[in-house]
């Protein structure tokens, strides 16, 4: 299960509907910048647009060659995480059932207003976007906790 700290301060503003964005507690440009050079790194994953996200946001599509969870591992196609141009910065994700109760609890993030509504799973979270070089690292985590379970090929959508 994936282990986070609890995320300092209060959770952001964010949008009640689509595009569910991030208001307030944006990461800067260059920090943006920073995270996404090390978000596109997994060696499973390739950088596109997204296809279900605003214009300007890039997904992480898990490669045609690679067995996955299909029940609750993706938004859409194999994109199972994409993150927001730089004014937003946040992220959104497909995790496991464990690991979403688990970023909402630690306050990283929250349940996209679509989720469990029709084709969007119930476990598709906003994840909020990192403001500094420890929030890289713990949102990296999820996003490798988010990139398990599109990998799960057990027909589990829970870590054990």
């Amino acid at each position: 299960m994936l282990k986070i700290p609890q995320r300092e301060g209060e959770r952001p503003q964010t949008t009640s509907t689509n595009p569910h964005e991030q208001l307030t507690q944006n990461p800067s440009a260059e920090w943006h910048e920073r995270f996404k050079a090390k978000l596109f790194c997994f060696d499973e994953v390739r950088r596109r647009p997204s296809i279900i996200s605003v214009p300007g946001a890039e997904a992480l599509w898990l490669n045609e060659n690679q067995a996955c969870n299909c029940a609750n591992g993706f938004m859409i196609g194999r994109e199972f995480a994409h993150v927001h141009p730089a004014y937003d910065g946040s992220l959104h994700m497909a995790l496991s059932e464990a690991d979403f109760q688990h970023v909402i609890d630690q306050q990283w993030g929250e349940q996209h207003p679509l989720a469990g509504r029709g084709a969007i799973p119930h476990s598709i979270a906003l994840v909020y976007g990192p403001r500094n070089d420890e929030e890289i690292d713990t949102v990296l985590s999820i996003v490798q906790a988010s990139l398990d379970n599109a990998l799960k090929t057990d027909g589990s959508s829970d870590d054990k």
